[in-house]
């Protein structure tokens, strides 16, 4: 692989947050509010868009658009995806504090990184709002890249959009998209990365993808471990990924 200037982070299910539980709590909650109980493979599927696109995203899904339906008597609008938004937004700034813890790998990866002079940068699918309590918590916990850029930062143009990307090339100095590694863990931040023209990686485990706990992962039988990474990986792969790493600690293998 070519000289890598800098290596670009998601956050929930990448570098915090094992699995990506909070958002998908928040999600769950905000939809029962109206009478809607999600899937989980519903609430995952747009992870790592920005919020408000994600429940946009799911409203326009078969099963609940028709559930809306038939529990409203209507079809949805505009305005229900802001006053569901609102009730995500709230539950969710509530319950981050408790799901900020760092993953596996991640701090000691990232101090490898930056002795080989690799500048690291951060986008999310979280408001401004919701990283002013992760980020300060991460770096207490001992991780801290070098910027984080929100939506909220590109004119909330967020996932696919290749924008939040290219804000941290421009603060970090990057002097070609070649020379940048994207790391995500979800579709979204898969098409981010490739719509920016980066390499592309997606982290298996602790993803969203992937969608367990820790404790459920390490519970699994080898056969059914090995049969959820490959179809994380295929899922990574369709959407784009260069290439897939077991957890974070594979990018210096890369």
């Amino acid at each position: 692989m070519r000289r890598i200037e800098a290596v670009i982070f998601d956050w929930a299910g990448t570098t915090v947050d094992y699995g990506c539980f909070a958002p998908v709590q928040a999600f769950v909650e905000a939809f029962k509010s109206f009478g809607i109980e999600p899937t989980m493979e519903e609430v995952r599927k747009p992870m790592g868009m920005l919020k408000i696109d994600h429940i946009r995203t799911m409203m326009q899904m078969d099963r609940i658009d028709d559930l809306w339906k038939r529990t409203t008597g209507r079809a949805w609008n505009e305005e229900d995806v802001n006053d569901i938004y609102h009730i995500m937004e709230a539950k969710t700034l509530e319950i981050l504090p408790k799901f900020v813890d760092i993953k596996p790998h991640v701090i000691e990866t990232v101090s490898e990184l930056r002795d080989q002079g690799i500048k690291i940068g951060s986008t999310t699918g979280y408001t401004d709002e919701m990283m002013n309590i992760v980020a300060p918590i991460a770096r207490e916990n001992g991780y801290a890249p070098d910027l984080w850029v929100s939506p909220n930062a590109v004119g909330n143009a967020g996932r696919p959009y290749p924008y939040m990307m290219f804000r941290n090339m421009e603060a970090l100095g990057v002097t070609s998209v070649r020379k940048v590694i994207k790391v995500g863990d979800t579709v979204a931040d898969i098409k981010e990365g490739v719509n920016a023209g980066v390499i592309t990686v997606g982290v298996i485990e602790g993803s969203s993808v992937m969608g367990y706990t820790k404790e459920e992962y390490e519970s699994l039988t080898p056969a059914k471990r090995m049969a959820e990474c490959q179809r994380v990986t295929d899922i990574y792969k369709e959407a784009g990924a260069d290439h897939v790493i077991k957890d974070i600690s594979g990018l210096l293998e890369l």
